[in-house]
């Protein structure tokens, strides 16, 4: 399970860059700000959690139900959260936009905060 966690938080991290750059040199001439704001921020809470499951991997034990439960939580999350808002700030920038994207993505929201409230669990059960 360590191993999941940096796996994916290294392609998180991977695709943070490149979404980042992406978003900051090729769609700023076709998104208006608010649009841009929110693709950073889908960004900025892929590129945080990244980072959180690196550190997971490297400190989590592997056979606790709980660890699992909690990177299970930012992988799914993650996905559900960062990559909903790109799918909508681009199919938007398009006059398409993908409306069954928009509850998907407080769902995601909702997955963070529970891997977040599991790992507090974790730290004052210890």
């Amino acid at each position: 399970m360590s191993q999941t966690a940096i796996v994916f938080g290294s392609i998180f991290g991977l695709l943070s860059v490149v979404l980042g750059a992406f978003g900051a040199h090729l769609l700023k001439k076709k998104l208006t700000i608010d649009q841009l704001q929110s693709f950073e921020t889908g960004v900025k809470y892929q590129m945080y959690h990244a980072i959180v499951l690196i550190v997971l991997g490297f400190n989590l034990t592997v056979n606790k139900t709980i660890d699992t439960l909690i990177i299970y939580a930012f992988i799914v999350g993650t996905i559900l959260f960062s990559f909903s808002i790109y799918g909508l700030v681009i199919s938007s920038a398009k006059d398409k936009k993908l409306v069954f994207l928009g509850p998907i993505t407080p769902l995601g929201g909702l997955l963070l905060s529970l891997g977040w409230l599991l790992l507090f669990y974790k730290a004052i059960m210890i």
